[in-house]
């Protein structure tokens, strides 16, 4: 704050003009240093003496000065206080007194000093501007309008105020004293005509470097205080907050032209008379309407507009019901008459599956803009009632077709989310989304937040909904801005949507809008909200709509007439009307009308798979080879790798010798093949890079350079499709939703995730439920996602034993009482079920299931439960032979022993799947049972194979059935394995059961527990008595 009038202008601060012009070149960083900055303002001619080299000396006694008054003459101890109380130009200096000089004279000299402003007062006044401005910029969202109501869920203030061109600071030093926590900084009345010099950190002055106080208090309240609030001093990035701070401070920045004012209110006019329409012609149906957030449309249509200017072509969206089938109208632009059939109670359900209700569709288009004359490309995806579910699915689809198209920036696909305020801040998953934003192998380079503020959830206020007074304050911890805006304001709402659209562009960071708005009906248009809301509905029933609002506005300023308003009302009706008559005419409903991922080119033009036939699974062995070779081996020069590393590396090479694998190796062959034939694989999950038991290293790091790795995976073939393997954030729900998006965009692609342990999928329950599962017959759209759940009984507790296969097989929807009489009867059966649920034994069978997934004629969500102990079972292996040309996956594995030659003399077939095979060999082994005992896998639980089943019973006609597993009775496969087993076999023989007994836990905490549990299953499995006395 030293105001040294001199010619002197070396230092000169920057503008803040001059600042975004600097910031904008996007320059390096230079390191920071702090020095004493010093404001030359005066010119030459003002202090005449200041010329040449003379500046240096007077430089030097400034600086001398600064140090210790007295050490300088007391003429310029006379100058560099006067120049320092801000005196005006060529009056700073006064003549040193002559020799003979009396000490009345000199007295005089000292009084001119005295009569300067007070230094330290003036200092400490431009430091409380500068913390008043730093207060509006901080905290001046805490008293803006934003409600439309006046009610004001946030409650910072009660009693907003009015800003007009006379400030009043006896009107203002309450509020003042709630933006500066307690005080004013000492400025009083007195100083408001003061003029105050601007620092570089606001942009109110324009063009103007100083400004009075009356009139910084003014722009920071037109700036901070009207009905838009702004969130962004948390940031931690001067380059980010100056840009904000331009594009709110800068004053008549929010200015739109008549053409921009009328394309507003026609688009106003759309949201509103399209919810009207709707009321009118089924006031008792359910939809979720849009009344009370009418703007919602014109600020998606803005996001757009600027986005498609940036050059964006692919906007990708999800959003929860309320409103969405005035998106689907007038975003998208789905035909009006395929919105309006949907309605009628008689339509027929034309495709296959159970279909979904019209406010959970999504849709996928591609038109022009008609703003930027550009292609755009429009999806909305489809989505369960769970609020905010759909939020990582959206990413994962986002991510995807940004890198199908190569967009590594997210220059040309985006993502839009939806929210409502109160599932905004209540649903955990926002919080995983959020932080997937900036990870390298899950960024879409900034997404839109776009928050419906209804002020309300369902029936309950925000303050027993939240604990923050904001419900976008978890967009926070990721320094994402939050624009809070009145929604009852267009244009404000259109400006800062513009600014939002820009932010993403320019920075690639998520930003938040929050449209602080009012539901007019309740949560549906049946609900009574009087019931728990009584006041804020009295008050909504008074609010008028935004539209009256605006056009009466617009009528008052000249920019359109009520004729005019009324034509363009009575164009859209006629719209409705003729869209309303044309649906008469539907007949029936086609769900795949509504699909949000078309594949084109993957099926017939009807939507058919173009065969049911799967070719052989199998590979020839110079490609196993030479995938083999390459999987233990480093393909980089002068990498170090670790040395427990390289002697797992030796040992995968000594078995490729032998033509044997395990099951790292077998995963490594299939997916080493599929990348070969152009199939992208990403295989994603919390450690996959290694894998939770060290048992596959697709990623090697040199143990002497930092951060430089190698994934051999994408050194096999010249023209290979990409590998993608990244570990995830210790998040499931979040990062399962994500690769369900990913897979969603291709067919031809294979995406894995893979949980750290089985039952860690529980928490990522949601997806499972209502995406995967379900997906094809709600929304006609086929999955072909892979989840690797690690399964297995190994005394290691309750937690990371079982996968819970229970629950997936309880959600396969085929029948158990009827045998399927099927053509192709395995394909067939694997098209017409919702997913495919294995359990493998061998390496061989793991690779030809993952082969098949992508060989397949169609795409099926596909479940394996992966072994832990059998990742190093020495007899886990496989050999070349299992996975040459002409071998396919194996749905049952019947016994190749001695069982199998005298089949008429076994007395018992023990059914088995997974892990527990090679413990029921070794103690058949032990006990020389081999010819009495048949031990059948069903590696492919479902669909169930009812045909190679049928084929095991018929061939051992004296035998008992037993299934056998290692979980618990309640738990496993027993359930779901035993009627269809029986339905097998004509209910001619009973299925007796061995395993454990029903347990509320997955397993036994105490080891040896868990062994003599083990035991005693074995025991019931060869004791041929066992089930004597209950046949």
């Amino acid at each position: 704050m030293l105001h040294l009038r001199t010619c002197a202008a070396k230092l000169r601060p920057l503008t803040a003009s001059q600042t975004v012009k600097t910031l904008s070149q996007h320059r390096p960083a230079a390191p920071r240093t702090f020095r004493q900055i010093r404001c030359y303002s005066a010119p030459v001619a003002a202090e005449p003496f200041l010329s040449g080299t003379s500046s240096n000396y007077v430089e030097e006694m400034y600086y001398a000065w600064l140090e210790n008054p007295k050490s300088v003459h007391k003429s310029w101890d006379i100058f560099f206080r006067n120049a320092n109380a801000g005196a005006a130009p060529g009056t700073a200096y006064q003549s040193p007194p002559p020799l003979s000089t009396s000490l009345s004279t000199l007295s005089q000299a000292q009084f001119l000093v005295q009569a300067q402003p007070n230094v330290d007062k003036l200092v400490e006044d431009h430091l409380a501007v500068q913390s008043l401005i730093r207060a509006y910029q901080v905290r001046g969202h805490h008293i803006a309008k934003l409600d439309p109501l006046g009610i004001s869920c946030v409650n910072f203030d009660d009693a907003p105020v009015t800003v007009s061109p006379n400030v009043d600071l006896a009107v203002f030093k309450e509020r003042l004293r709630v933006l500066t926590v307690g005080g004013f900084y000492g400025l009083d009345e007195s100083d408001l005509d003061k003029v105050f010099h601007l620092p570089t950190t606001t942009f109110i002055g324009g063009n103007e470097s100083a400004l009075p106080l009356r009139e910084i208090i003014r722009r920071l309240e037109m700036a901070y205080c009207q009905h838009i609030g702004v969130e962004f001093m948390f940031i931690n990035d001067l380059e980010q907050c100056q840009w904000i701070r331009q594009k709110f401070e800068t004053p008549g920045i929010m200015q739109f032209t008549n053409e921009e004012k009328r394309t507003l209110l026609a688009r106003l006019v759309r949201s509103t008379r399209f919810e009207e329409f709707l009321h009118r012609k089924w006031s008792s149906e359910k939809r979720f309407g849009l009344e009370g957030c009418e703007v919602l449309i014109p600020a998606l249509k803005t996001i757009i507009d600027k986005s498609s200017e940036k050059g964006v072509d692919y906007v990708i969206m999800g959003m929860p019901h309320r409103g969405r089938l005035n998106v689907l109208a007038n975003v998208i632009r789905k035909e009006l008459e395929q919105i309006f059939c949907q309605f009628d109670s008689k339509l027929e359900a034309a495709d296959e599956g159970s279909g979904d209700v019209k406010y959970h569709l999504g849709m996928y288009h591609r038109r022009i803009n008609r703003v930027t004359d550009r292609n755009i490309t429009l999806s909305l995806v489809a989505n369960p009632s769970h609020l905010e579910a759909a939020d990582p699915v959206v990413q994962g689809k986002t991510k995807a077709e940004q890198f199908y198209c190569g967009d590594t920036e997210g220059k040309k696909v985006m993502s839009i989310l939806l929210h409502g305020d109160a599932a905004f801040a209540g649903q955990g998953i926002v919080y995983e989304t959020f932080h997937l934003s900036d990870l390298p192998s899950y960024t879409t380079h900034g997404t839109v937040h776009v928050v419906v503020n209804n002020q309300i959830g369902f029936t309950t206020d925000p303050r027993m909904a939240r604990s923050s007074p904001y419900p976008t304050d978890v967009a926070r911890v990721v320094n994402a801005p939050i624009f809070h805006v009145n929604a009852d304001d267009p244009e404000a709402v259109v400006y800062v949507c513009n600014v939002a659209a820009e932010w993403r562009s320019t920075f690639h960071k998520d930003v938040v809008v929050d449209l602080v708005c009012y539901r007019r009906n309740g949560h549906n248009e049946m609900d009574e909200p009087m019931f728990t809301q009584p006041l804020m509905y009295k008050q909504i029933r008074k609010q008028k709509p935004v539209l009256q609002k605006y056009a009466e506005l617009l009528i008052s300023q000249g920019v359109v007439n009520q004729l005019e308003y009324e034509e363009e009302i009575a164009k859209y009706d006629k719209i409705c009307e003729e869209a309303h008559a044309r649906s008469k005419d539907e007949k029936i409903l086609h769900i795949k009308h509504w699909l949000d991922s078309p594949w084109p080119g993957f099926f017939t033009l009807d939507g058919q798979p173009r065969s049911m036939t799967c070719p052989s699974t199998g590979l020839n062995e110079a490609d196993l080879t030479h995938i083999g070779q390459v999987a233990s081996s480093v393909p980089v020069e002068d990498f170090t790798i670790h040395g427990g590393l390289s002697r797992i590396l030796k040992t995968r090479g000594e078995m490729v010798k032998n033509r044997t694998v395990d099951w790292a190796l077998a995963e490594y062959m299939a997916f080493g093949s599929l990348l070969k034939e152009g199939i992208h694989i990403r295989l994603s999950g919390q450690d996959v890079e290694r894998g939770t038991f060290s048992h596959r290293h697709h990623v090697l790091h040199d143990q002497n350079v930092d951060k430089r790795t190698c994934i051999p995976m994408n050194h096999l073939w010249p023209n290979q499709a990409p590998y993608t393997v990244c570990n995830s954030s210790l998040s499931e729900y979040g990062v399962l939703g994500f690769e369900l998006g990913f897979a969603m965009a291709s067919p031809n692609a294979l995406v894995l995730w893979e949980a750290q342990f089985g039952d860690f999928h529980n928490t990522a329950q949601c997806i499972i439920d209502q995406f995967i599962c379900p997906g094809q017959a709600k929304w006609v759209r086929q999955n072909g996602i892979v989840l690797l759940l690690p399964h297995g009984m190994e005394g290691m507790g309750p937690e990371h034993s079982s996968a819970r296969p229970e629950r997936f097989l309880q959600m396969c929807n085929d029948d158990p009482d009827v045998f399927p009489k099927l053509d192709d009867f395995d394909v067939r059966q694997l098209y017409e079920c919702n997913w495919i649920v294995v359990n493998c034994s061998t390496p061989a069978n793991f690779f030809h299931v993952l082969r098949r997934q992508i060989l397949l004629p169609f795409r099926k969500p596909l479940i394996i439960f992966t072994p832990k102990s059998l990742l190093r079972h020495p007899e886990a292996r496989s050999s070349f032979d299992d996975m040459l040309p002409g071998t396919h996956f194996l749905r049952v594995i019947p016994d190749g022993g001695p069982a199998a030659q005298s089949p008429e003399q076994v007395k018992r077939v023990l059914f088995c799947t997974g892990k527990v095979y090679y413990d029921l060999t070794r103690e058949r082994k032990a006990r020389q049972m081999e010819a009495d005992v048949a031990i059948t896998r069903v590696e492919q639980l479902s669909p169930f194979p009812f045909d190679l089943l049928q084929r095991e019973a018929e061939k051992y006609p004296a035998a008992e059935l037993v299934w056998c597993q290692e979980e618990h009775k309640n738990q496993g496969y027993y359930d779901y394995v035993k009627p269809r087993l029986r339905t097998t076999i004509n209910r001619a023989k009973p299925v007796w059961y061995a395993g454990r007994e029903p347990a509320a836990a997955p397993a036994t905490g105490n080891k040896k527990t868990h062994l003599t549990e083990l035991q005693r299953l074995l025991d019931t499995a060869f004791n041929l008595d066992a089930f004597k006395d209950l046949a």
